[in-house]
C-alpha cells in the first residue's frame, strides 16, 4: 500500500471516529475530613476506589469524580482520542517520509 492510499485511510478512519475527549480514567482512593474516621486509622482503610476523569486545562490540571455510569460513558470517547492521537502521528510519519524522498 502506498503513502497516499494509506493517508486517505488514515482520514477516512479520523473522520468516523466522531466526539473525543481528552484525559484518562483513574481509580482513586481518599481520605475524608473526618479524623475518626477508619481512613485515618493505622493501617488507613481509604474509600473508594471512585471513578475520576483526569485531565490538562493548559497549565492546570483538571480532576473530576464520576459515577461509575458516567464512566462507562466517557470510556468510549477517551478511546476515541487516544486512537485519533495515534493516527495524527502516524499521519505526521507518512509526511516526514515523503518529504525525506523528496529532499533526497
Amino acid at each position: 500500500m502506498g503513502p497516499q492510499q494509506r493517508r486517505r485511510e488514515i482520514l477516512d478512519e479520523i473522520a468516523r471516529l466522531g466526539v473525543v475527549l481528552p484525559g484518562s480514567l483513574v481509580e482513586r482512593s481518599t481520605r475524608c475530613q473526618s479524623s475518626g474516621c477508619h481512613c485515618h486509622g493505622d493501617p488507613p482503610r481509604l474509600h473508594g476506589p471512585y471513578p475520576t476523569w483526569m485531565r490538562q486545562d493548559g497549565d492546570h490540571q483538571v480532576t473530576r469524580t464520576l459515577s461509575p455510569a458516567q464512566a462507562a460513558r466517557l470510556q468510549p470517547l477517551l478511546a476515541a482520542d487516544r486512537r485519533l492521537r495515534q493516527l495524527v502521528r502516524e499521519l505526521e510519519a507518512l509526511a516526514v517520509s515523503e518529504v525525506d524522498d523528496l529532499l533526497g
